[in-house]
């Protein structure tokens, strides 16, 4: 099983994200990653003030900070960005990182921040099929060899060009989301890796996961799709402690599938889920600055599973 951690960038300094993000690329974490949102999720009023680090730019400024961990975005929002343009970042940062970026795409559901900046918000039918156009014709910039011409219903290619492009192998395609109709029959049909969130799936249960799992192969079926093609990724916050009020305090916060307690218990916890098939576990709720917490995990539930 491999292991990642959702490294903070809202309400925090370059500073302590960048002391993660090399602590890690030092030791023996595969991932790191960032959320993708312009004003801090819940935020009040006043802490729209504070900052909220912009998904992509940070996540290239880490691939020239990094030599071996892979990169991505849990996950970008489709309504922020044109999906070509997206597709050509992908290609510019997975060239300069020597293949180690992941491109992961999710529909986009925070209101405040497109009326804060202008954007369209639509409703979430429009917005679940732009995502299905846009994850068609970013799989398809990725994998044809020559210009691709796409006539959709919002968006429109004249012989475009991803070039540079993946850098060896094609950029793997992550969809993020638990929408059952939806997102899941996209990942299904244009995806590479399924990531669940454990932040809006309570915290993160083996029944909820093995769940999604069954409706996603049902869709991979309707559409002729071999499921184990897919990589199986969990985002799960997690709390190395034992305080048992603060793990009352989590619990009652994220859900009963929070994963909070004494090493033994997040490694027996962890280990449900590599037995259920999930490639790749990144964790969430580690504050970006704290090595000497990143350290912990590292040593205490990561060197479990190596």
């Amino acid at each position: 099983m491999d292991f990642g951690v959702q490294v903070n960038v809202y309400r925090t300094t370059w500073q302590d994200i960048a002391a993660s993000v090399l602590a890690m690329d030092s030791t023996d974490w595969d991932s790191v990653w960032f959320a993708d949102h312009y004003i801090p999720p819940g935020a009040t009023s006043e802490q729209e003030a504070l900052p909220a680090f912009e998904g992509l730019a940070a996540i290239s400024a880490v691939a020239g900070m990094t030599r071996k961990l892979r990169l991505g975005n849990l996950v970008l929002g489709n309504t922020y960005r044109n999906p070509a343009h997206v597709a050509k970042i992908a290609g510019t940062i997975d060239t300069l990182s020597d293949g180690r970026f992941t491109l992961a795409l999710g529909a986009g559901w925070y209101q405040r921040e497109h009326a804060a900046y202008g954007w369209d918000f639509p409703t979430m039918k429009e917005r679940q099929d732009r995502f299905e156009e846009a994850c068609q014709l970013v799989r398809r910039l990725i994998h044809d060899q020559g210009p691709v011409d796409h006539d959709g219903d919002f968006y429109t290619l004249e012989r475009a060009r991803l070039s540079p492009g993946s850098y060896q192998s094609p950029i793997p395609i992550m969809i993020g989301g638990t929408g059952e109709k939806r997102t899941l029959r996209t990942l299904a049909r244009y995806g590479d890796i399924m990531n669940l969130d454990g932040w809006s799936g309570g915290g993160m249960e083996l029944a909820h996961f093995k769940h999604k799992e069954a409706v996603l192969e049902r869709h991979c079926e309707a559409c002729g799709r071999d499921p184990a093609e897919i990589r199986k990724t969990l985002l799960i916050p997690c709390y190395l402690t034992d305080d048992k009020a603060l793990i009352d305090r989590v619990v009652k916060a994220l859900g009963p599938g929070t994963v909070a307690g004494s090493k033994q218990y997040i490694i027996d916890r962890i280990g449900e889920f590599a037995e259920a098939g999930v490639a790749e576990v990144m964790f969430g709720g580690l504050p970006s600055g704290d090595t000497a917490l990143l350290q912990a995990f590292e040593q205490d539930i990561v060197a479990a599973f190596r």
